[in-house]
């Protein structure tokens, strides 16, 4: 199985036991009560699927745990009158290319066991991807709470199959960020409150993707922008290990047409026919044209 995941392309692949999830659901039910969730209410929902995997897979026994690189050699350069796009969305978006490869694992799974059940989920239901990865031994949580591999650091997806076949199971590692806070020293809004917890409330993903258009940007966020108009990467650009980032693979994760930053004037300029042409299943389409042209007005204004 673990052969047909790297045949797949996958570089990561690990296994944990389907077993409820008690402290780890528990501390996710603390954070929302905390309001650290901001206008992402869909969290809320089915949350006790988080706890108890088997009320998606009934009789689930294991848990497989894959990860996919999407770094680049490219860098961002952007003037004063550009924006930043997060590096996971300069190319193709995962959620169209990682499900079709994990389902030549799910082919494998079947042919292990005839009559067996698999599921596979990119980040598509209630499932707490990252603590799955953390047990199945794919790598630890970070202080900024992202995952990170000792092979290839964190620029990487990940993609969960629940399957009804026992397998082997791998025991989560040690984490390595020891006295490490770069991520914490670097984040432009402080929005990691403490190690391996961050207030979305002050993150500028959140606000540059999550919210919606017609909420404004607050001052104290847009102040603090940097020229980021989808996303920011700065917690995982200053960490250590991803000094052992691998090129991908996967030649749709490369910027489009090199672009990695967009012209103001560009966005602003924009109409909706070439909104959808230039962003065809891009995660950019996510935050739709008028959040992204929100987001450079934000940005605007900020600088006077």
């Amino acid at each position: 199985m673990k052969q047909a995941a790297k045949l797949a392309g996958f570089e990561l692949v690990g296994i944990a036991k389907a077993e409820p999830m008690v402290e780890d659901y528990q501390t996710f039910i603390q954070w929302l009560e905390s309001g650290y969730h901001a206008g992402m209410t869909y969290l809320e929902r089915n949350a006790e699927k988080r706890k108890d995997i088997s009320m998606i897979v009934p009789n689930a026994q294991s848990v497989i745990v894959v990860g996919r690189s999407y770094h680049t050699q490219h860098t961002h350069h952007a003037s004063v009158s550009q924006g930043k796009v997060s590096r996971y969305a300069w190319g193709t978006d995962y959620h169209e290319i990682l499900p079709h490869k994990m389902k030549e694992i799910i082919d494998m799974l079947d042919q292990i066991q005839p009559d067996s059940i698999s599921k596979l989920y990119v980040d598509t239901g209630p499932i707490s991807e990252k603590q799955w990865a953390r047990k199945a031994g794919i790598g630890w949580q970070g202080k900024h709470s992202n995952i990170i591999s000792r092979e290839i650091g964190s620029w990487f997806f990940l993609g969960v199959i629940i399957t009804t076949i026992p397998l082997a199971y791998d025991k989560p590692i040690e984490d390595y960020c020891g006295t490490c806070t770069a991520c914490i020293d670097a984040c432009p809004t402080s929005a990691i409150i403490q190690p391996y917890s961050v207030d979305a409330g002050k993150c500028l993903s959140y606000w540059t993707i999550e919210a919606k258009p017609d909420i404004p940007i607050p001052s104290e966020i847009a102040d603090r922008m940097d020229n980021w108009i989808f996303g920011c990467d700065v917690c995982q650009d200053v960490c250590p290990w991803n000094s052992f980032a691998v090129e991908t693979t996967i030649d749709e994760f490369h910027p489009r047409n090199g672009q990695s930053t967009f012209d103001f004037s560009y966005i602003l300029e924009m109409e909706q026919s070439e909104f959808s042409s230039r962003f065809q299943k891009s995660p950019v389409k996510r935050t739709k044209l008028a959040g992204l042209q929100r987001n450079v007005k934000a940005l605007q204004h900020s600088k006077g």
